[in-house]
């Protein structure tokens, strides 16, 4: 990929529905992207003639914030824009045509960004779409679309967010504090909302505690899908060196074409909720240290970095795109 892909960025449109995107916030992975390449990457084309892969610069989410006002949720407005900024390209450039969409992309972490394929039916059927909802009960392909982490930069620093004490000095089994979004999570909350003090489960964190701080108090952090299956509590998890526990259905896991996410953290069934103490009791101490070690060997891989460097997490999206654009027979 290094030696060979080129990825040319559409030049049409301008901020803020299009070459922009939100660089704080849990929608994060959409601005730093688009301003990654508008920046002028590694791996920009000098000419859409030499690219092997085609971007898509909309924002899904600016588009929702621009065009809708409160409480509208009809998805027409989107579609309209998706839709004529498809026939834009495709009537200037020979290269939507000549595949069918097939070696373009777009990416987003918003919740309504599946639904934005749905504007033009080669689009939805070929095109790559990376997406933070990556969930195959929804129409999410693997074998097409790429799975993006949901990565919540509060202030938009990209600083200072890895860290955490050692193993011995982790006193909780497990943490997770979140409000009831979702039947997965008002299960969680059901069973043990401020039950347990070992499995510390809250809606709301009582007073004086930092949210932070008790995930690097944790040896094991829950990570239950919201209304979404993707949840920025995986990266966090990875972040504070805590083993992250899936808890969801559905959801295709970043990077899966290269990382076995058994290896640094522990997957429990929703229906397997009420066990969860039972379940993280029975792993060793041997095994805890080999997943916490592990966790900590694959941070780099989900560290936002500007410029983007070799296996961060800008590096890990494009791979997975490539990996995607490699598997497809194109036209000759």
């Amino acid at each position: 990929m290094e030696k060979t892909l080129k990825v040319w960025i559409y030049k049409e449109g301008e901020p803020p529905l299009v070459h922009d995107g939100p660089c704080k916030s849990i929608y994060s992975m959409e601005g730093q992207f688009i301003h990654e390449f508008d920046s002028g990457n590694r791996f920009v084309a000098s000419s859409p003639e030499h690219a092997h892969l085609h971007f898509i610069p909309l924002s899904i989410t600016k588009l929702v914030h621009h065009l809708y006002p409160p409480k509208t949720y009809g998805r027409g407005p989107l579609h309209r824009v998706v839709s004529d900024y498809i026939s834009i390209i495709s009537r200037k450039y020979p290269f939507w045509n000549r595949t069918q969409g097939s070696d373009h992309f777009y990416l987003s972490c918003h919740d309504w960004a599946p639904d934005a394929s749905e504007a033009n039916p080669e689009l939805n059927r070929n095109s790559i779409r990376v997406l933070c909802n990556a969930n195959t009960s929804e129409g999410f392909d693997p074998r097409k679309d790429v799975s993006m982490p949901e990565i919540h930069l509060k202030t938009g620093r990209l600083d200072g967010l890895i860290g955490g004490p050692s193993p011995s000095r982790r006193s909780i089994l497990a943490f997770f504090a979140g409000a009831q979004h979702g039947y997965i999570r008002s299960l969680l909350l059901r069973q043990w909302k401020d039950k347990d003090s070992q499995v510390q489960v809250h809606e709301y964190l009582p007073k004086g505690q930092s949210y932070s701080k008790q995930m690097q108090r944790a040896k094991f952090c829950l990570c239950p899908s919201g209304y979404e299956v993707a949840s920025p509590r995986v990266v966090e998890a990875i972040y504070s060196g805590c083993v992250p526990v899936i808890i969801s259905s559905s959801y295709v896991l970043p990077f899966s074409d290269v990382l076995d996410w058994r290896k640094f953290s522990v997957h429990i069934p929703v229906s397997k909720i009420p066990d969860i103490k039972t379940i993280l009791e029975r792993i060793s101490q041997r095994r805890y240290l080999q997943l916490y070690r592990r966790v900590l060997q694959v941070q780099r891989h989900f560290v936002v970095n500007r410029p983007a460097k070799r296996f961060d997490v800008i590096h890990m999206i494009l791979h997975s795109i490539w990996l995607r654009r490699l598997n497809r027979r194109l036209p000759l």
